[in-house]
């Protein structure tokens, strides 16, 4: 199940038209985390923020409907109702209907090429893509496999699979590479790694362009728009 960070579910609705019960209720469920089996009442009301009374409360409903199960010992675990929305949710999930809007809000930002790359053995899978609008680009298609050791998306997939190296580091570091003439001396791109719920590389966005046209102002877009697609993959670090 993707967790939203408790402080974001800490802060009342009102203004935004949600209901602040709601919000806390969500912020005790939030509190979970990976690897906790059980969790007391005390370390509940601790990572929500919340006194234990108010707590105690929210238990009550949560565990009515099957979110929260109360143990022989008192503590506290997720419930059956979790599972049941979690294999609905892994049923209907669409990484297409993730990937696709924020490939093409980049695009729109930048006016140049977006590809979402997953790694693929020792190269990397064009698996989306949303091409610029201007009529002198790169032509690589959704479907197309390229070498992982050069070009912007295959530098960011090497790096969070553990390459070595500074220029591994520093993509680590930072969160982004931009080069230009690695693939092709022609092309520069920018790319920006996307993590699943639990950490793990998902893929890079990439965004790819004529190298006079290059610029570092698109590394900011090119992060944003991974980091969107990681939120929605549940990814919030």
């Amino acid at each position: 199940m993707a967790r939203y960070p408790v402080g974001a579910l800490q802060k009342s609705s009102a203004e935004t038209g949600g209901v602040a019960a709601v919000d806390r209720a969500l912020s005790v469920l939030a509190a979970f985390k990976e690897g906790d089996r059980s969790l007391s009442l005390l370390e509940l009301a601790g990572r929500a923020q919340l006194v234990k009374s108010t707590v105690l409360r929210l238990l009550a409903s949560l565990m009515h409907f099957g979110m929260v199960q109360r143990l022989g010992d008192g503590r506290y675990t997720l419930g059956p109702e979790v599972a049941r929305l979690q294999s609905i949710y892994t049923r209907s999930f669409s990484l297409e209907a993730v990937v696709l809007p924020a490939l093409r809000e980049l695009v729109e930002r930048t006016q140049e090429s977006a590809v979402y790359h997953v790694r693929q053995g020792d190269l990397r899978l064009a698996l989306y893509r949303v091409d610029s609008p201007q009529p002198i680009r790169d032509h690589v298609k959704a479907g197309d496999v390229m070498p992982l050791d050069r070009g912007a998306g295959g530098r960011v997939l090497m790096a969070y699979s553990g390459a070595q190296g500074s220029l591994y580091e520093r993509i680590r570091r930072e969160g982004v590479v931009a080069v230009v003439g690695d693939r092709s001396p022609e092309l520069a791109g920018v790319a920006s790694p996307v993590f699943k719920a639990g950490g793990e590389l998902a893929g890079a966005v990439t965004l790819t362009m004529p190298t006079n046209r290059f610029t570092t102002d698109h590394a900011e877009p090119v992060k944003a728009a991974a980091r969107a697609i990681s939120e929605k993959l549940g990814y919030f670090p």
